[in-house]
Parts: C-alpha cells; structure tokens; sequence
C-alpha cells in the first residue's frame, strides 16, 4: 500500500478534504439506510393491515422527509466546516 498520497495530503493541506469526502459518504450512506428501512417497514406494515395503509403511508413520507432534511442539514453544515 502506497502511502505516499495521504503523506502529500497531509503536508498540503488537503487532508480536510479527504475527511470531508468521508463525511459526505457516511451521511449519504446513513440517510438512504434509514430511508430504505421506513420503506421496507412501510411495506410490511401495510401488508399486515392494508385497511391503515393511508395513514402509514403519510407517516412514512414525514419520516423520510424528517431524514432527507436532517442529511441535507448535515451536508450544508460539512461544507461550511473546510
């Protein structure tokens, strides 16, 4: 494994970046988890009363929505931090 990269990084300046990007991927990667086990929840829920299917689709859609608000707040914040 070359080293040599992250050493440059590292005398220049640029490591922030590097954590930066990391930063970025873990709150994309958390959301659309988080996203993906309300749907699937979702789906089951609805599967096992199809009667509350409304209402368990409307609090799954403020969910997701309280989700992508929180990631996009957590990307504004990363990209103000460098």
């Amino acid at each position: 494994m070359n080293l040599s990269f992250l050493a440059q990084a590292t005398v220049s300046g640029d490591i922030g970046l590097i954590g930066t990007g990391l930063g970025i991927g873990l709150i994309l990667i958390g959301a659309s988890m988080g996203i993906g086990r309300i749907g699937s929840a979702a789906v089951e829920s609805i599967a096992r009363q199809p009667e509350a299917g409304g209402a368990i689709s409307t609090n799954m859609i403020i969910a997701a929505a309280l989700i992508e608000g929180a990631a996009l707040f957590g990307l504004v914040i990363l990209a103000f931090i460098k």
